[in-house]
């Protein structure tokens, strides 16, 4: 890593030798580095960048199923393959339900995930201001999802 700014340091001091526009963006750096070829995003890394826009993408695509509901169209699951762990995307239309189960199981998972560090968040920030009013969180959903439930059934 220290290598890779070393190289990263070598380029700002090239740009700024080369007679260009000083003082400047970094955009405007990473536009030139690339141009002269100082710069040169790896094969692996342009994958790996087009696989999370991917992800994001298929995150953002809903349909609506015959009850009218909007529901996300489709779905990963972290699996094992070949002892490789890779993610499988498959589509709530056509999925078994192996992998839907198993997609609905990882998502509950990060949900909890994320309930466990708002509360440790709200525990220590209740502790580090014991003479106010705790902030008290509920993590029962339940009611939540039933007003949800009802406004959108009115």
């Amino acid at each position: 890593m220290a290598n890779y700014s070393k190289q990263m340091q070598k380029i700002v001091e090239d740009y700024r030798l080369s007679g260009e526009t000083w003082p400047a963006s970094t955009k405007t750096i990473a536009a030139w580095a690339i141009t002269t070829e100082r710069w040169v995003l790896p094969d692996s890394a342009a994958v790996r960048k087009c696989a999370e826009d991917l992800a994001s993408a298929m995150r953002e695509e809903y349909t609506t199923d015959h009850n009218g509901r909007r529901v996300r169209l489709l779905h990963p699951a972290t699996v094992y393959r070949n002892g490789e762990q890779m993610v499988l995307w498959d589509d709530i239309r056509t999925a078994p339900r192996k992998h839907m189960q198993l997609s609905f199981q990882q998502r509950r998972q990060g949900i909890v995930g994320d309930c466990r560090q708002l509360k440790t968040d709200v525990d220590s920030y209740n502790d580090a201001h014991p003479t106010e009013e705790p902030i008290q969180m509920i993590f029962d959903f339940a009611m939540d999802l039933a007003e949800i439930e009802a406004a959108l059934a009115a």
